[in-house]
């Protein structure tokens, strides 16, 4: 065939069909929506590596696959594979990226259900907000647990399960061996004159000590999600800052919404969201993506013939 142009790249870049380092082959990324496949899934792609690829398949961090060394003239012909098992390519481009949740759903310290919120907002964004252009890439993990394995606060936009302990003074013995302190992993909990006290800003709402006590006086609290900001990680890092509030499920779609919005809106092209935050201040974004004003404008700032085009400033 005849030579590639740049032109040819970047519009199958686009379709997630990445060149190779060899400057004739492709590496195909596979979407999951939630991080999970299917046996069956699996199967079709371990198939295209074997017909279209080099027979490898790669995992990458953000919970996609890739298949290389597929050819140009291939690139059509899986993607009519990947229809067969309701698989997609895709995931590059200044707009919302692939969701990445953990294991959370089926983790023995699951808060909430990582991949089923995954799936709704890989529906919701990913797929609803796919031809949005933003100023740059726009990351969002969910995390089911404060040991935060796919580091939320490392995305644009990082969701943590939460389980928030009450504690009853009243119910306490001071048992000489506290179950709840017993399991403690952030020394939030400790003995003050006799009676178990919790450092609420050491505590990371991880639950572990939730009904590790005989006497009741440690039972389940609010559960909820705990939502981080602007974080990013590349070239220069920025960990993200963390809204005030637990939130619910339906409540963080919502602050997802607005903050894309806001994102479009003040964004520079080639800025990340967190660069976007420390140049117009935190305490103004959290204020307007909690309030809901910008929703009133949301079809207006969608349609709006905005100077974006893509590209990198870190």
């Amino acid at each position: 065939m005849a030579k590639l142009s740049d032109e040819m790249r970047k519009a199958v870049k686009g379709q997630g069909f990445l060149s190779n380092n060899d400057g004739e082959h492709f590496s195909c990324r596979v979407i999951t929506e939630n991080g999970a496949l299917s046996a069956k899934q699996l199967k079709n792609v371990s198939e295209i590596a074997e017909k279209f690829g080099n027979g490898q398949i790669s995992l990458t961090t953000r919970l996609t696959l890739e298949v290389p060394g597929i050819k140009y003239d291939d690139i059509e012909n899986v993607k009519e594979y990947l229809k067969k098992d309701n698989l997609v390519s895709g995931g590059t481009g200044s707009r919302v990226r692939p969701i990445v949740p953990c294991k959370g759903t089926v983790c023995t310290f699951g808060l909430c259900d990582t991949q089923g919120l995954g799936t709704k907002l890989h529906e919701i964004f990913y797929k609803g907000w796919y031809d949005v252009k933003l100023p740059h890439k726009f990351k969002i993990g969910i995390g089911g647990c404060p040991n935060n394995c796919i580091k939320p606060n490392l995305n644009d936009f990082g969701i943590v399960g939460q389980y928030v302990p009450e504690y009853d003074i009243d119910m306490c013995s001071g048992c000489k061996k506290c179950g709840p302190l017993s399991v403690c992993k952030t020394g939030a909990l400790k003995m003050v004159d006799g009676r178990l006290s919790i450092d609420r800003e050491k505590c990371n709402n991880c639950g572990l000590c939730i009904d590790k006590c005989h006497f009741d006086a440690i039972e389940e609290g609010k559960r909820g999600l705990k939502i981080y900001i602007g974080g990013k990680w590349g070239k220069v890092s920025r960990p993200g800052d963390m809204l005030k509030g637990i939130y619910t499920e339906n409540e963080v779609i919502k602050i997802i919404e607005k903050t894309l919005l806001v994102y479009r809106e003040q964004g520079k092209t080639g800025e990340r969201f967190g660069d976007m935050i420390d140049r117009i201040g935190f305490e103004k974004v959290e204020f307007e993506i909690l309030k809901d004003e910008i929703l009133s404008r949301k079809d207006e700032i969608l349609d709006a013939d905005l100077h974006i085009i893509g590209g990198a400033t870190c």
